[in-house]
């Protein structure tokens, strides 16, 4: 016992009713359309989900920390500056001589690494603030947590750009007077 019915292109067709109906699929021209060619990058610069101004903002907060902490980096040029001013400085030399060739300068070296990171820091921050505003019309939106871990990029970069100034300059915790 079947019933009939009329399809999509007007023929009039019977059907079995005991017979299982598998799904028809989706009209898959619709979503090729709809999808941006291969090839030209469009959709594809940042993902869907803004991974790369994620990440961008996660390295700026790390470069920020290791501008405050120090960084393997800096620690290995401060020794190898200590090392330097050790072989550079005659034993004969005032003590204000060595004090300034052994330890001045690997804190100079010290701060001048922990600037360097800093400045970094700030400036791949500043880049994912201000990112939305040349990308793509019309998709400005951005991850709060994104923009929450640039500023704090942001914010450690400032604080160890000052703090590293400070250091070099000898205002904060300069090298004692000898003599």
């Amino acid at each position: 016992m079947g019933t009939r019915t009329v399809d999509e292109t007007g023929a009039d067709t019977e059907r079995d009713e005991t017979a299982v109906d598998a799904p028809e699929p989706d009209d898959a021209t619709d979503e090729v359309r709809d999808a941006p060619e291969a090839g030209t990058g469009a959709g594809k610069e940042d993902g869907p989900s803004g991974v790369g101004q994620g990440a961008a903002a996660v390295v700026s907060a790390a470069l920020g920390l290791v501008s405050l902490t120090g960084g393997w980096l800096g620690t290995v040029a401060a020794a190898r500056e200590t090392l330097m001013g050790q072989l550079e400085t005659a034993a004969d030399a005032s003590v204000a001589t060595q004090v300034k060739e052994v330890y001045g300068d690997a804190w100079h070296t010290s701060a001048l690494w922990a600037g360097l990171f800093a400045l970094t820091a700030l400036i791949v921050g500043v880049v994912v603030l201000a990112r939305p505003a040349f990308g793509t019309p019309g998709r400005t939106a951005q991850a709060p947590w994104t923009k929450s871990v640039a500023w704090a990029g942001v914010s450690l970069g400032v604080i160890g750009l000052l703090l590293a100034v400070l250091k070099y300059t000898d205002v904060l915790l300069g090298l004692p007077a000898t003599g």
